[in-house]
């Protein structure tokens, strides 16, 4: 009697388990759930998903894991996407030096608003020398960064 109940389970764990989703059920199953997911495969065996491709980024990862995770009859993930890397990196902003005469003539404009104040330009370098208010000291400046020069050496004295 208990032989027959030992056999009598065994046949019934076997037809539970023959009963279950087949690898190609789920891989078609899968295959319709990421059918508008390029760059993606997964292949099944024996209920374990493995992910392989590229993904664009770690949040589209984790999607098709979840994705196929929540497929029926899957046991187990392996996502072994990888992340895309960015085309390029973007092109830094393009600085523009003016010539020595442009930018001397620019500079004299700005600085002739600026009592006591005097500016000499040499190598795309303004030199300020002279006195001034500090209320006007930041205008004068942001003015002056705006003509782009290599630099502007001030050597002022606020009052």
């Amino acid at each position: 009697m208990k032989m027959k109940s030992i056999l009598l389970g065994m046949c019934l764990a076997f037809s539970l388990v023959a009963c279950g989703p087949k690898d190609a059920d789920i891989q078609k199953d899968i295959n319709a759930k990421l059918r508008d997911k390029p760059g993606v495969h997964v292949d099944v065996q024996e209920g374990v998903a493995t992910i392989s491709g590229i993904c664009k980024d770690d949040a589209f990862k984790q999607n098709i894991e979840s994705t196929v995770k929540e497929t029926k009859g899957v046991k187990s993930v392996i996502n072994n996407c990888d992340i895309q890397a960015p085309n390029e990196e973007p092109a830094a902003a393009a600085v523009i030096i003016s010539s020595d005469s442009e930018l001397d003539k620019s500079v004299s404009d700005v600085v002739k608003a600026y009592d006591g104040v005097s500016a000499t330009v040499v190598g795309g370098v303004v030199t300020l020398s002279g006195e001034i208010k500090r209320n006007q000291l930041q205008p004068l400046m942001q003015s002056l960064q705006e003509l782009k020069p290599k630099k502007v050496d001030n050597k002022l004295t606020i009052k």
